[in-house]
């Protein structure tokens, strides 16, 4: 399945106004995970520290585009999506092994991780449940909002402009008044255009075509979702205005997930810094309690189950509260630079001679759902 970085990608290649380019094309991108509870808690968990102790390093990555395939290649891995095909393959170089997961199972897989989730809850009747985005019952607010700052910053020597993308989803039980939110908030610095981008934002719509939901990019049906409740045209209207007003190529990115209180947005890295995180699960802990337990007592990854309510108002409030009430996740941080319209090699879209093919995980969670 796609990374989180390249999920969002696609959204926003959705949503912005593309020119078709026949040209090859070719860019670098470095990733780094620069905070968050995630981070925190990998780096000081002592069973796994050995192999965490990289995790904050940035990764440099180059991505090929020639006619309908696109390949992300870095030192350990390679993805190669291939539309004619409608394939993703996956390479891992360290094992020299291969998978192959077509559109439709990428599809099926996160549906069946859906149901999975909705069949564990259902199993421990002892734990609160979480509201189902699907119920009758449940009411669903997802909020997209951009703003431009006005800020400007030169990156990779270009000028940049900022602007700030927010999305929070809310889901509350009309029943209990129990709610959970999750919120993603984007920090990004755009450039009016950049020579024969504009291609690479044409295959991911493509590509978001043929998954027949743009939606589908952050890993949620959004769309299902927000049919099932009043005002759902409404919010559909106003994501698709508000994502209008991205213009330009995003040439660096501080992208952060996590939860907020009230269903406000998260803050922008350039308003306030990444928080410091909390002290993480023992090794102990973490033995005994399951990492999936640990993680979601620990961090409050939860979200849902708990019970809403309106905090008394507090003038006084300074800016530490005000940051308490905010978990952020996992902050990522992606910048965008040498670009080339120079012809690719085909070679950049085979599988190395050698590398033999593995079962993908996807083909074991649809067949565990069957």
């Amino acid at each position: 399945m796609l990374p989180l970085s390249k999920r969002v990608a696609l959204l926003l290649a959705l949503t912005l106004p593309s020119t078709l380019y026949a040209a090859d094309y070719t860019y670098q991108q470095t990733t780094q995970l620069t905070g968050g509870s995630l981070l925190h808690m990998m780096k000081s968990v002592g069973f796994i520290s050995s192999q965490a102790r990289h995790m904050g390093d940035p990764i440099v990555s180059t991505i090929y585009l020639k006619d309908n395939r696109l390949a992300n290649v870095s030192p350990e891995t390679i993805e190669i999506i291939d539309l004619d095909k409608e394939t993703i393959t996956n390479i891992d170089v360290q094992k020299k092994t291969y998978t192959v997961m077509t559109f439709d199972q990428m599809k099926q897989a996160m549906e069946n991780a859906r149901a999975q989730m909705q069949k564990q809850q259902a199993s421990q009747p002892a734990a609160q449940p979480a509201p189902d985005p699907n119920a009758q019952n449940v009411k669903m607010s997802f909020d997209v909002k951009v703003r431009k700052t006005g800020a400007q910053k030169q990156i990779s020597g270009l000028d940049s402009n900022e602007a700030i993308l927010t999305m929070t989803m809310t889901a509350t039980d009309t029943q209990t008044q129990q709610s959970g939110a999750m919120a993603i908030t984007n920090d990004m610095w755009m450039v009016p255009a950049i020579p024969g981008y504009d291609q690479i934002r044409d295959f991911y719509q493509r590509m978001g075509a043929k998954l027949a939901s743009g939606t589908m990019s952050l890993g949620f049906d959004f769309s299902k979702m927000l049919a099932q409740n009043p005002g759902a045209n409404q919010a559909l209207g106003d994501m698709a205005k508000e994502m209008q007003k991205l213009d330009g190529v995003p040439i660096m990115q501080v992208m952060r997930m996590g939860t907020t209180a009230n269903g406000q947005p998260l803050p922008a890295a350039s308003e306030a810094p990444t928080p410091a995180a909390p002290a993480g699960p023992s090794a102990g802990d973490v033995a005994k309690q399951g990492m999936t337990s640990a993680l979601t007592s620990h961090f409050g990854l939860g979200g849902f189950g708990k019970k809403k309510q309106d905090p008394p108002p507090d003038p006084n409030q300074n800016a530490a509260q005000a940051q308490a009430a905010n978990s952020i996740l996992m902050e990522t941080q992606i910048t965008t630079s040498n670009f080339s319209s120079a012809p690719v090699d085909p070679s950049h879209f085979d599988i190395p001679a050698g590398y033999k093919l593995a079962q993908p995980p996807v083909q074991a969670t649809v067949k565990s759902a069957q």
